[in-house]
């Protein structure tokens, strides 16, 4: 069982999402606008957040980002927005799925449920890989840049456990998908360009050559190591 945080304005669609996750075995827990949404998700951490993008006083793309400041939570937008553009700014800003009203219920908690194993499944060794600067603990699933925690999205840490384990091998964008997002992925592969921009901005901060993602044109990406 899984506590699932509804962020939801219209109380009609809050109510039928509810009954829905709650018939899955999931706890759930409802918020009506964005402040309450942030004060709920505080207290309770909540391991999935389903959040609406056009709610009373805030936008959900700010919760999301207020969100991301502290927390690597999976986030699925909700939203009768259905533009492509709107699609990759969730996507960019860290959502892990992005969903179009109307919807069916059952595809709802699919897609739920979809997000919830991939962020569980990343990796579980009990060892940390070091490159440089950058350690990650393929344990815990903490990443560190001279020892100062980075907060990455389940996916982007997925997406970058990935790599790290395969240092100095070329992987395709299609590659990433299937073992990253998933067969059920129905997304563009765009996402995974996406998701290594995160990567990188969220490493910036710490110039470091050992780690390094490089883009190989028209063949994918991959994870650079140096021997010393």
């Amino acid at each position: 069982m899984k506590t699932i945080l509804v962020v939801e304005d219209e109380e009609t669609i809050s109510r039928v999402l509810t009954v829905y996750l709650k018939h899955e075995g999931h706890e759930v827990l409802q918020a009506f606008n964005g402040e309450s949404a942030l004060k709920i998700f505080k207290k309770h951490t909540p391991h999935l957040v389903l959040l609406d993008v056009m709610l009373p006083d805030r936008d959900g793309w700010s919760i999301l980002q207020d969100i991301r400041q502290i927390s690597s939570c999976p986030v699925i937008m909700l939203t009768a927005l259905g533009d492509i553009d709107y699609r990759l700014k969730g996507l960019n800003q860290g959502a892990d799925d992005y969903i179009t009203k109307p919807f069916i219920g059952e595809e709802v908690v699919a897609r739920i449920n979809a997000v919830l194993r991939r962020s569980a499944n990343v990796l579980d060794t009990e060892n940390t890989k070091q490159y440089g600067s950058l350690s990650i603990n393929l344990d815990s699933h903490v990443v560190k840049m001279n020892g100062e925690p980075v907060v990455l999205t389940p996916k982007d840490l997925s997406l970058l456990i990935f790599l790290a384990t395969r240092p100095n091998r070329t992987l395709t964008r299609d590659n990433l998908i299937e073992n990253v997002w998933g067969l059920d992925y129905d997304g563009s592969d765009r996402a995974v360009d996406l998701a290594i921009k995160r990567i990188r901005q969220a490493l910036a901060k710490w110039p470091n050559s050992q780690g390094e993602i490089r883009t190989l044109r028209g063949l994918g990406y991959q994870f650079c190591v140096y021997e010393s």
